[in-house]
């Protein structure tokens, strides 16, 4: 499932509400650092020039939907920048950001900006102050063993660490939304599953350093471009989610 046009929405989303979505990546075309076999926009696509929309098509986009949603009267809970890829890979995203901010609100002022991230780019300070200017940050660690994480979600760059990640999370001190998707199935003949003992000991774990103010866990929902996936059980993500509810944490379970 691919998003083809910059505004697209407003949608109804499981975790956010009536979301509009923002893509930054070329459309018609994922374009990630990661590759991961539940992706609803499936495997990254091999583009030698990829063509992103400018910062300038971003802003005039978003006033044009922001200004029709307005002529008739709907109202936005968020305004979410997720799509065909990583968002913050645009090397324009913190001016969008600051845009979109100022559009907000001239049109949106109750939205929120939110930003789905896989948080491999929180090695460049101008990705790290822009995420703080938003309201959510929805950051993701889909598994806390490197051989895990490299199972599910396919690094582009291969020698990334579970570490690396968390380091990069650990810049915003817990004000950030933890995101990880729950699964089993198997990947070219490797076994997936982060829901063994092990895994959730490791990822409880990352979970007491990171200290996110929320958590978000949820199951595949759409079809993947990896077929010999499972999805995990309500009544099993309720068991995951157990330990942390009872240590205080905020934890949506989308299942």
């Amino acid at each position: 499932m691919l998003f083809t046009e910059i505004a697209y929405g407003p949608i109804h989303s499981r975790r956010l509400g009536v979301s509009l979505g923002m893509e930054l990546m070329p459309l018609n075309h994922k374009l990630c650092t990661f590759n991961c076999v539940y992706c609803e926009c499936g495997w990254n696509s091999p583009i030698s020039h990829p063509q992103l929309p400018s910062r300038e098509q971003v802003r005039e986009a978003l006033e044009r939907k922001l200004q029709a949603l307005a002529a008739e009267g709907t109202t936005l809970d968020v305004i979410t920048f997720s799509g065909n890829g990583e968002p913050t890979l645009h090397p324009d995203f913190a001016g969008i950001i600051d845009d979109t901010l100022i559009l907000r609100n001239r049109y949106q002022p109750r939205a929120k900006v939110s930003v789905l991230s896989n948080a491999t780019q929180l090695g460049r300070p101008e990705v790290v102050e822009a995420l703080r200017r938003c309201d959510n940050r929805i950051l993701k660690l889909d598994a806390a063993t490197d051989e895990m994480m490299r199972r599910i979600d396919l690094p582009v760059n291969a020698s990334l660490t579970v570490a690396q990640i968390e380091a990069g999370l650990q810049q915003f001190g817990g004000d950030f939304t933890l995101q990880t998707c729950f699964l089993r199935g198997e990947h070219d003949g490797q076994p997936i599953d982060n829901t063994r003992p092990e895994e959730l000991e490791a990822w409880y774990a990352a979970v007491h350093c990171l200290h996110p103010k929320q958590i978000m866990i949820y199951v595949i929902d759409r079809k993947t471009p990896e077929e010999h996936l499972s999805k995990i059980p309500r009544e099993e993500m309720e068991r995951i989610a157990a330990p942390l509810i009872a240590q205080g944490y905020d934890v949506i379970i989308s299942a």
